[in-house]
């Protein structure tokens, strides 16, 4: 076991620098960080074709995300809907509270467009990726959902390879003694087993029978796919 644990520290240590600078979002010269800027680039082009005024719904988003992307198309709102209290924002943001599985406070296509960048992968299950999903398709009439793919082999939050392939008491245990990726160390079993069943991945397959309608945009490296972003953009395709 001890032999076990040195070179899992030694692979963590090695993880902590893939992720300082292959990884991580918030540093502009990571590979990670080129692939979001082309990502919205893409996102850009559709957007550029919507009529203006446009609103946007993005689930799970932050204005350090649109800023980090040098937002500044005229025309347009953006709300950002979070599990907890929205913080104070200024225009062209919109700060709400709610639950991507259910926006009953919603009204049927109240937005133009639903963007989600990497929240459809947190939701626990199946039966809660199917509601947020059906919930998009309800609210708004058009959307850009992005995600991971499952069968990619560095698993995207840990950044641990093929982690997503191990069983899952592996999983938690390496969960609970060492922080890997972007995921903290979670010394709490409790903390650890929730950790780890929060995030399923989906196929390629899945992403498809959840908007059944909409085009898929494969994101390559290496010549794999990387995430998918399924998207529409007329009001047939939601």
């Amino acid at each position: 076991m001890a032999n076990v644990i040195r070179e899992v520290l030694f692979l963590t240590s090695m993880l902590k620098q893939f992720v300082n600078t292959i990884a991580d979002n918030t540093n502009s010269k990571s590979l990670s960080h080129r692939f979001r800027n082309k990502r919205f680039q893409f996102f850009l082009s559709i957007v550029n074709k919507l009529p203006k005024p446009l609103t946007i719904l993005d689930i799970g988003g932050t204005v350090d995300f649109w800023k980090a992307m040098q937002f500044n198309e005229p025309g347009i709102s953006i709300t950002l809907l979070n599990l907890e209290t929205p913080p104070t924002v200024e225009y062209p943001f919109i700060a709400i509270r709610g639950d991507a599985t259910n926006l009953s406070d919603i009204k049927n296509q109240q937005f133009d467009l639903v963007f989600s960048n990497s929240v459809i992968e947190h939701l626990y299950s199946w039966e809660n990726q199917q509601k947020m999903a059906a919930e998009v398709r309800r609210v708004a009439k058009w959307h850009f959902i992005q995600t991971p793919n499952y069968w990619f082999p560095i698993e995207p939050h840990w950044v641990f390879p093929f982690f997503q392939y191990l069983p899952i008491k592996l999983r938690i245990w390496l969960t609970q003694h060492f922080s890997l990726g972007h995921i903290p160390k979670q010394k709490k079993l409790d903390k650890a087993i929730q950790q780890v069943a929060e995030i399923k991945l989906l196929t390629k397959q899945e992403i498809m029978t959840l908007f059944p309608h909409s085009s898929i945009y494969c994101e390559r490296f290496l010549g794999l796919n990387k995430s998918f972003v399924a998207y529409s953009i007329d009001s047939q395709s939601n």
